[in-house]
C-alpha cells in the first residue's frame, strides 16, 4: 500500500475542506432558495386577488383561489402581520456569508419589504378605506371587470363566485372604516366629496348597465365554446346579484361617506389627523425607501423646480413664447396643442401606440435586455378614468393578458405635449421593460419575478423618470422641441410634487396651496390619499443618475451603457440602498 507525502497529504486535506465548503454552500443555498419559495407561496395564497392577477398557481389550487375574494377583517390583517414577523424570524437561521451574491440581494430585499410591512401595519387606516384613487371599491371594480380572467366557462363561474363575495368584503371594508372614524381618522371633505361622486357614476343605471355586468357580458362574447345562450343566462346571473347584493352595499359604503361630511373639514395633509406626522414619516420610508426627512424631501424638490424652470424658460423662447410667466406660457401651448375634432381619443389612442412601437425600435441602441412580452396601450375605463392617472399593468404569466399601459383619456381638455414621455415612462423604455423584464427572468426568486411583497415605488418609478430622461440624453426629442418641452413638464412635475406632497402632510399646506403651486386638482388629491408615493420618482430617478456617474467615474473607457441598464434591470426592483450595493459590486468586478 502506498501512503502520500505529507505535502501531497496537505493538499488532500484543502481540497477536502474546499469540497464540503462547496457542498455546505449548495446545500445552504438551495434550503434558502426552498425557503424563499415557499414563504412567497404561502404569502399570496392570503390574498386570492394577488394570486389572480399573477396566476401564481395552477391547476385546482389556482382555480380555487380565483373563485375567492380576501376577507378585510382585524384578524386577518393581524395574521398577515405575524406571518410577515414568522418569516423575518426564519430568515435569520440562514449565515448570509454563505449565499451566492443573488441570493444575498434576496436576502436584503426580502428583510427590508417585510420589516415594512410591519412597521407600516400601525398606520394602514391614514390611507382611507375608500377613497377615489386606492379605494377598495374602485380596486374591487377593477379586480373583476379587468384582472379577472375570462378565458372559459370555468373562469365565468369564478367570477360569478367572486362577485357574490363582493357585498361581504365591502361591509368589511365599511367595519374597518367607521373603526378608523373612532379614532378620528376620516377623509377630508373634498375627498368624501370626490369619492360620493365616483360612487355615483358606479350607482348611475339599473343592472343591466352596471360595468360588473356588462363587463362580463362583453369578455364572455370572445370564449369561443360558449353559446349565446349559456352567455346569457351567465350575465343575467351577474346582473341579479349586482342589483340584489353588489348595488346595496356600495350604497351603504356611499351611505358612511355622506355621514362624514358634517365631521370633516377641509384642512388636507397627515397632519391634522393623531399620529399623523409618524405615519408620514412611515410613509416617506416606505415609498423613497430611505431615511430621508420630510424637509429634506421639500429642499431637494425646491433646487429641482428652479433648476428645470431654467431649462424650460429657454426652449419656450425658442418656440416664441416670450410673455407672461412659465405656468402662463405652459397653458398657452397647452390650450394651442388642443385637438380640434369632437372626440379625438380614438386618435390619440393610436398615436400613443405608434410612439411606443417607434420607442420599442428606438431602444435596441441603449438596450440588451428586452423583454418578450408585448405591450398595449389601452383606455382607462370610464368609472376611475377621471380620478386615476395613467398607469402600466403587467401581463399575465400565462400569456392571457398583455402588459397594459391605460391612458386616461376624461376629456375635454387633453396632455398633447406629453404624449411622448409619458409613452417613455409607461411603456417603453420605462415600467414595461423593467416590470416585464424581471418577471421573465426565471433565475430570480418568484417573490422578486412576481412583486409577491408588494412594488418597490422608488427603484420603479425612478427607473421610469430615468427612461423619460435617457430619451432625452439620447436624441429621441430630435426636431421636436414641444415633445422635449413635454419631457422638461414632466420632470417639474415630479420635482413639484416632492414640495407639494411634503408640503401637504408636513407643512400644513392647504389643498389650494397646492394647486396654486401648479398641480391639478386631481393629483393634489391622490396626495392626499396616497402620501409619500409621489416622493418616489424623483428620489429614485436622481439616485440612479448618481450611481451611473459614479460607475462612469470609476470604470472610465471600461464603462458601458448597456451593462449598466443590464445590471439594473437583471436586479430587479430592490430598495435603493440594496441597488447601490449591487452596483458597487459590479464595479469592483469591472476593475478586476
Amino acid at each position: 500500500m502506498l501512503f502520500p507525502s505529507a505535502s501531497l497529504m496537505k493538499k488532500i486535506l484543502v481540497c477536502a475542506c474546499l469540497f464540503t465548503l462547496a457542498a455546505r454552500l449548495v446545500a445552504a443555498g438551495q434550503t434558502f432558495d426552498q425557503f424563499l419559495d415557499s414563504f412567497s407561496a404561502e404569502w399570496v395564497r392570503g390574498s386570492p386577488e394577488s394570486a389572480t392577477a399573477l396566476q401564481y398557481f395552477t391547476g385546482a389550487e389556482q382555480d380555487a383561489l380565483d373563485g375567492r375574494l380576501s376577507p378585510l377583517t382585524p384578524a386577518d390583517r393581524e395574521a398577515r402581520v405575524s406571518l410577515a414577523k414568522r418569516g423575518l424570524a426564519e430568515l435569520k437561521k440562514f449565515d448570509r456569508a454563505t449565499l451566492s451574491a443573488s441570493q444575498r440581494v434576496s436576502a436584503a430585499m426580502f428583510e427590508w419589504q417585510l420589516a415594512d410591512l410591519v412597521q407600516a401595519d400601525e398606520f394602514n387606516d391614514y390611507n382611507f378605506v375608500f377613497n377615489q384613487v386606492t379605494g377598495l371599491q374602485a380596486g374591487l371594480v377593477d379586480l373583476l371587470s379587468q384582472t379577472h380572467p375570462i378565458r372559459n366557462r370555468r373562469d365565468i363561474e369564478n367570477y360569478l363566485a367572486r362577485l357574490g363575495q363582493a357585498a361581504r368584503q365591502m361591509d368589511e371594508g365599511l367595519a374597518q372604516a367607521k373603526a378608523s372614524a373612532a379614532r378620528g381618522i376620516i377623509p377630508p371633505k373634498f375627498i368624501l366629496t370626490a369619492t360620493i361622486e365616483q360612487f355615483d357614476r358606479f350607482l348611475g343605471g339599473d343592472a343591466r348597465q352596471n360595468v360588473l355586468a356588462s363587463s362580463l357580458d362583453e369578455r364572455a362574447a370572445k370564449v369561443a365554446d360558449l353559446s349565446a345562450e349559456e352567455r346569457a343566462k351567465f350575465v343575467a346571473a351577474a346582473e341579479k346579484t349586482v342589483a340584489e347584493s353588489v348595488i346595496p352595499a356600495f350604497r351603504r359604503a356611499q351611505a358612511l361617506l355622506q355621514s362624514q361630511l358634517p365631521q370633516s373639514t377641509d384642512d388636507a395633509g397627515l397632519w391634522r389627523l393623531p399620529g399623523g406626522d409618524k405615519a408620514y414619516a412611515s410613509a416617506l420610508r416606505t415609498y423613497t425607501t430611505t431615511d430621508f426627512t420630510a424637509e429634506q424631501i421639500h429642499e431637494l424638490g425646491l433646487a429641482e423646480v428652479a433648476r428645470i424652470e431654467g431649462e424650460m424658460d429657454g426652449l419656450f423662447r425658442e418656440l416664441g413664447y416670450t410673455e407672461g410667466s412659465l405656468r402662463e406660457r405652459l397653458n398657452k401651448l397647452f390650450e394651442d396643442l388642443q385637438p380640434k375634432e369632437a372626440d379625438p381619443r380614438p386618435r390619440l389612442l393610436a398615436e400613443y401606440t405608434a410612439i411606443v412601437r417607434d420607442a420599442e425600435k428606438r431602444a435596441a441602441l441603449l438596450f440588451d435586455l428586452r423583454p418578450k412580452a408585448p405591450v398595449e396601450v389601452r383606455r382607462e375605463p370610464e368609472f376611475t378614468e377621471k380620478n386615476v392617472a395613467p398607469h402600466y399593468t403587467l401581463p399575465a404569466p400565462d400569456g392571457s393578458r398583455p402588459g397594459i399601459f391605460w391612458v386616461s383619456l376624461p376629456g375635454p381638455k387633453f396632455g398633447i405635449i406629453g404624449m411622448r414621455t409619458l409613452s417613455y415612462h409607461e411603456a417603453v423604455p420605462g415600467h414595461s421593460f423593467q416590470t416585464m423584464l424581471q418577471q421573465e427572468m426565471k433565475d430570480l426568486p418568484r417573490f422578486r419575478r412576481d412583486v409577491v411583497f408588494g412594488f418597490i415605488s422608488a427603484h420603479g418609478e425612478g427607473w421610469a423618470l430615468y427612461a423619460e430622461k435617457l430619451a432625452a440624453e439620447s436624441g429621441w426629442y430630435e426636431g421636436d422641441k414641444i415633445g422635449r418641452l413635454g419631457q422638461l413638464n414632466s420632470a417639474l412635475f415630479r420635482a413639484k410634487r416632492l414640495v407639494v406632497d411634503t408640503g401637504l402632510h408636513a407643512k400644513h399646506w392647504t389643498r389650494q396651496q397646492a394647486i396654486d403651486y401648479g398641480m391639478p386638482v386631481a393629483e393634489v388629491e391622490r396626495y392626499i390619499v396616497w402620501p409619500g408615493q409621489a416622493c418616489s420618482y424623483k428620489v429614485g430617478e436622481l439616485k440612479i443618475l448618481a450611481l451611473r456617474e459614479k460607475t462612469k467615474q470609476a470604470l472610465g473607457e471600461k464603462f458601458s451603457l448597456k451593462e449598466f441598464h443590464n445590471v439594473v434591470l437583471r436586479t430587479g426592483g430592490v430598495p435603493l440602498a440594496v441597488l447601490e450595493q449591487v452596483i458597487d459590486d459590479h464595479i469592483a468586478a469591472g476593475r478586476r
